[in-house]
């Protein structure tokens, strides 16, 4: 009777271990996606304002451009 006592015990010790286990990693995995979206985030962001600046650039090439040649015809 005392090995089933033991048995039963140790099997409660093992199940409550392993859960406690399981959850710990799946908080730190969380934990890590969390930071792993914020970058992704600031990363988007920064896309987003180089699409920004890359259009002023050409925008503003365009506008030299016309400038170039309204000189070269006044001149």
């Amino acid at each position: 009777m005392d090995n089933l006592v033991i048995a039963i015990l140790g099997c409660v010790g093992t199940i409550i271990g392993s859960s406690i286990g399981a959850v710990a990693a799946a908080s730190k995995t969380n934990f890590r996606l969390e930071q792993l979206e914020k970058k992704v985030e600031k990363h988007n962001n920064l896309v987003e304002r180089m699409v920004a600046v890359e259009a002023r650039s050409k925008s503003n090439t365009h506008r030299l451009d016309e400038i170039s040649r309204e000189i070269e015809i006044e001149g």
